[in-house]
């Protein structure tokens, strides 16, 4: 029998929202899965009607990883089609990791293995108290590799050491005191929490908030000196002189909605 890996929809805001639907195997990842949510989130990055995404998921789990009959399969790959296979997960995690439009986590309950790489890779996460979240690679004898740079970024190097480790699971709280989650939610607040983020989303400037995604690529991590100096004064002067800047700039001084907002 089969089942569908998720649907999509497009709200008349612009808000699209991705929610896994293989309930029945905890929205663990196949090849089928992997390829199609990476074709989804490329359509979502090029569609101008989009400007927000939301990834969600149905049944008791976020995702559990991966799918144990995909993993079997795996097994019997070459290095050179474990490689292969370990290239299109890498690049789903860089396709969401770097969407242009802003994306947003709603984890309803456990994340483990990719599916803590899947929220690390998300620009805000919210998370019902209940969730856990785990690295549970080692256990299996392997690594969350491809997850790693996104995982790390998020969490930090000393909590990464723990947790790729001893691949302990950790609760809603930690999680957010590590960073990997924005905020923590009763269960029935996840979908109202949600919704106010969209909102607040929905009010920058799309060009804008596509800068502000990069600008935090470019500087995170890198001294503070001229040449850091000139390259963020260029970026604040580009969107300054931009259509939308000034667009910005005039409805605040005028008190009226800028053009991007629809509400």
């Amino acid at each position: 029998m089969t089942y569908p890996l998720f649907v999509q929809e497009i709200d008349q805001r612009g808000t699209a929202r991705i929610t896994l639907t293989r309930a029945e195997v905890h929205n663990a990842f196949n090849e089928a899965l992997i390829a199609e949510l990476s074709a989804a989130l490329d359509g979502m990055d090029q569609d101008p009607r989009v400007r927000v995404v939301v990834l969600a998921a149905q049944g008791p789990s976020f995702s559990a990883g991966a799918d144990l009959n995909w993993m079997k399969a795996m097994a019997g790959y070459s290095r050179a089609e474990n490689v292969e296979d370990a290239r299109r997960l890498a690049r789903l995690m860089r396709t969401l990791n770097g969407l242009s439009k802003p994306t947003l986590a709603l984890v309803q309950g456990p994340a483990y293995g990719g599916g803590v790489g899947l929220v690390a890779c998300c620009d805000v996460v919210v998370a019902v108290e209940e969730a856990k979240f785990c690295l549970s690679e080692v256990k299996l004898g392997l690594v969350p590799a491809v997850i790693s740079p996104y995982v790390v970024a998020t969490i930090g190097e000393a909590a990464a050491r723990r947790y790729f480790l001893t691949a302990e699971a950790f609760s809603a709280w930690e999680a957010q005191r590590l960073g990997l989650v924005h905020e923590v939610v009763e269960r029935g607040d996840l979908e109202r929490r949600g919704r106010q983020i969209v909102d607040a989303l929905l009010q920058g400037g799309p060009t804008a908030q596509r800068a502000a995604k990069d600008l935090v690529f470019a500087v995170a991590g890198r001294r503070v000196d001229e040449t850091l100096i000139e390259e963020t004064a260029g970026r604040i002067a580009e969107l300054r002189a931009s259509e939308e800047g000034r667009e910005g700039i005039a409805a605040f001084l005028e008190k009226r909605r800028p053009a991007w907002r629809a509400d």
